[in-house]
């Protein structure tokens, strides 16, 4: 019997409030080994406000000063990551709740000290996530890190899609699945079905792609570059039905379903 494929699935946080989330992800689970990752910024943003904090961003972007990472740390491994265990759980499936912090699961480096306690370059050690798979759970994991230039390993925010990228290329997954609001990658208008890095570029040049879903598809690409078997971008349904949304191939890649 052959080994069952693996998924890394980033939720988006509309994604997250869908009522059939956690039906879809049990129903995913028998035909795959999953790894949830997920985010939670809007949630952040309100319980500071709530603390009396007023959040502050730069070009879009958080910052994360060192006093608000107690908040960071409330909603995504507390919150946010026992929100959706609970739920996964009711839903039939095993899941556990993990957060980066954890068992040296994610480290990150600070490179612009303009966002604080901010990390890039997000690297997994995905021990604890074999260990957990082979025991037939699925991990939920919330996306902070350790700072490798720490020596009190003190604690990161990271981009959930990095974090995911991350934990995608240390376990060779089969696939990443980024669950969005959009249909895909737009072009006027329709889905691309599929693209390779000739057409991210042709995109990029034209200026159809920009900002966020520019880095995402620049990402994907490493990902792809580092063994990931496809990367995607789709809605909801793109869970149970490998058709929908935009695959990413790299030129030698043949898998487009998994």
């Amino acid at each position: 019997m052959s080994a069952r494929p693996t998924r890394v699935i980033k939720l988006g946080g509309r994604a997250q409030a869908a009522p059939d989330l956690a039906a879809r992800l049990a129903a995913a689970a028998p035909s795959a080994q999953l790894i949830v990752v997920h985010g939670g910024g809007d949630e952040v943003t309100a319980l500071q406000r709530q603390m009396g904090v007023e959040p502050v961003f730069v070009h879009g972007r958080r910052v994360t000063r060192a006093e608000d990472l107690d908040a960071v740390r409330m909603i995504l491994s507390g919150t946010v990551n026992k929100r959706l265990v609970a739920q996964t759980r009711a839903a039939g499936l095993r899941a556990v709740g993990v957060s980066g912090e954890d068992g040296g699961l994610l480290t990150a480096r600070v490179t612009d000290p303009t966002y604080g306690r901010v990390g890039r370059e997000v690297r997994a050690d995905v021990t604890i996530l074999r260990d957990l798979l082979a025991a037939r759970w699925t991990p939920i994991v919330s996306p902070l890190a350790t700072d490798r230039d720490s020596a009190a390993h003190d604690g990161l925010n990271v981009n959930g899609d990095d974090a995911a990228a991350a934990i995608a290329e240390s376990l060779g997954a089969d696939e990443l699945l980024f669950i969005s609001d959009v249909p895909g990658v737009l072009d006027a208008g329709v889905p691309v079905p599929a693209l390779d890095a000739a057409g991210v570029a042709d995109l990029v040049a034209r200026g159809v792609v920009q900002g966020g879903m520019r880095a995402k598809l620049e990402a994907a690409l490493l990902t792809l570059a580092a063994g990931v078997g496809r990367v995607r971008i789709a809605p909801l349904d793109g869970l149970d039905d490998p058709a929908v949304g935009t695959s990413l191939l790299s030129a030698l890649s043949t898998r487009t379903s998994v």
